[in-house]
């Protein structure tokens, strides 16, 4: 960081003519003091150095500083404990404070600029950005960051985990982007990638492994604690948060990724090249692009997948959610495949069920199909359907039900007439209804659907539509049209003998009476 002119010529007049000490120029100029020492050494005008007063631990030196050229990490409790059999006295703290500067110093490393060709190498590394809530779920935002050593172009992607197909999907996307593959892709040392290292022996992530051999490039680890071999990538996460995510408002992933894409293109893109300052990053590039791989014609196959087994009820649970299978693979293990868009549960090759993707803590995503079919098949379902669909999009049911048990109250026909109110009026009503039929210490149907009603009233809103009837009901309510009754006067013995028929509309003679 750069001084200003006018805070040295200040440093250096109050140190040579006022004669301050370096920590009374520190406080008074509200800087540090290795600042204040760092602009008396660049004048030659370093300070005297002040004498060392006389200290209990001074005998003790070089047992400390041989047994730290052995032990360099060693820590200082320890050592404070071997002096203390030899008779030091001294306490912890100050013991601490005077070997600080008697521990060996790693040297300062050189390092060599790296310089890669066109279409050589790309760096990646994940990125942690906070967390990101989905309706009662609270998920890590996560950002997979890719750049191309040569051109320096950028290619990020959040998501809401850092699992394997994640990772995977970041690298597809990356090279759908660039519309091609570069030769080698250096990671770090994550379990996406590495499993097990010792020394230069890697054992590497199959899945990675298959992947790389799909797309013809070479995957290779970097050295474990050296963040300069990926200094590109490093900068660049350091680049997309001061840059990009600084401030930055989204409403969902979705809406991140858009404007990520759409920065990385535009902002990032139109910075200087850092190996010719007249060119873009945009314009080093195009000149990079052609030296890609192609990306070959068919697409990996993407998505994660899971064994889970289902339970007494039709579900499985998946990534904090419960999703809806058929009713006869219950108790059965099934297999789940999942991408962000959708879930697809299978018994072996068949499909069981095709769900969209809930990131939310505790949903149940239902297919109204299995739900039927199990209704049809298990008669006493019913009633459990709607009171296990009414405690989950009501909370307050579930008191509402245990307090009307205990007063004998028929369950079945509470949890029915509940989940009617439900349909008709909808979840946040219903709660502030049932709400307020408990503050009453009244919990049957009716407190509820006056409560209803009177919240109904008070907005000026129509009544509610009444639900359509079940196919049960559809089948009874039928208007019977009546047929005329003339054909049945053909049957009777007199309309054959009489020769002349009765006009049309004329009464009917009355029957005699038999002897």
């Amino acid at each position: 960081m750069a001084i200003a002119p006018e805070l040295r010529a200040q440093i250096l007049r109050l140190f040579e003519v006022e004669h301050w000490l370096v920590g009374t120029i520190a406080r008074q100029l509200k800087v540090h003091h290795g600042t204040v020492r760092r602009v008396l050494e660049q004048a030659r005008a370093a300070p005297a150095p002040i004498a060392a007063r006389a200290s209990r631990v001074d005998p003790y030196l070089p047992f400390i500083r041989e047994t730290l050229a052995k032990y360099p990490t060693l820590a200082a409790s320890r050592l404070h404990a071997m002096v203390g059999e030899r008779g030091y006295v001294g306490s912890a703290s100050h013991f601490r404070h005077c070997i600080a500067g008697c521990r060996p110093r790693p040297s300062a490393e050189a390092y060599l600029r790296l310089r890669t060709l066109p279409g050589e190498q790309a760096q990646v590394d994940w990125a942690h950005f906070g967390h990101h809530t989905v309706g009662r779920a609270r998920r890590p935002l996560m950002a997979f960051v890719m750049v191309l050593s040569y051109s320096r172009h950028l290619f990020v992607h959040f998501s809401l985990d850092a699992r394997m197909d994640s990772f995977l999907r970041g690298h597809v996307l990356a090279f759908a982007a660039w519309g091609g593959v570069p030769r080698v892709v250096l990671s770090d040392n994550l379990k996406s990638a590495v499993l097990e290292r010792m020394g230069e022996a890697i054992r590497f992530n199959p899945q990675l492994l298959a992947f790389a051999a799909h797309h013809r490039y070479e995957p290779r680890a970097a050295g474990i604690a050296r963040g300069n071999e990926k200094g590109r990538v490093e900068r660049s996460i350091r680049y997309i948060r001061q840059n990009f995510f600084a401030a930055r408002h989204f409403t969902d992933v979705d809406d991140l990724n858009a404007q990520a894409r759409t920065w990385c293109e535009a902002h990032a893109g139109s910075r200087a090249w850092p190996q010719d300052q007249r060119l873009t990053v945009r314009e080093a590039f195009a000149q990079e692009q052609p030296r890609l791989l192609a990306c070959p014609e068919q697409a990996w196959d993407l998505g994660e997948r899971v064994v889970v087994r289902a339970g007494k009820t039709p579900y499985v649970r998946f990534d904090l959610n419960d999703y809806s299978v058929p009713h006869t693979h219950v108790r059965s293990t099934l297999t789940v495949v999942a991408d962000p868009e959708r879930v697809r549960v299978f018994d072996a090759a068949t499909v069981l069920a095709t769900h969209r993707r809930s990131f939310d803590r505790g949903a149940q995503i239902e297919d109204e199909a299995h739900l039927q079919a199990l209704v049809a098949h298990k008669r006493g379902a019913r009633e459990h359907r709607a009171a296990d669909r009414l405690t989950h999009a009501v909370p307050g049911a579930a008191e509402l039900l245990v307090r009307a048990g205990e007063r004998g109250y028929n369950l079945r026909a509470i949890a029915l007439e509940l989940a009617r109110l439900l349909d008709q009026y909808g979840a946040p009503s219903m709660q502030a209804a049932l709400a307020e039929a408990l503050a009453r210490d009244v919990p049957h149907p009716n407190a509820v659907r006056l409560a209803l009603e009177r919240e109904r009233e008070e907005r000026n809103q129509p009544p509610p539509l009444a639900l359509p009837l079940s196919e049960r009901a559809q089948a009874l309510d039928v208007t019977v049209r009546t047929h005329g009754l003339a054909a049945y006067d053909e049957l009777r013995p007199e309309s054959r003998t009489t020769d002349s028929a009765p006009a049309e509309g004329a009464a009917d003679p009355l029957p005699e009476d038999e002897p």
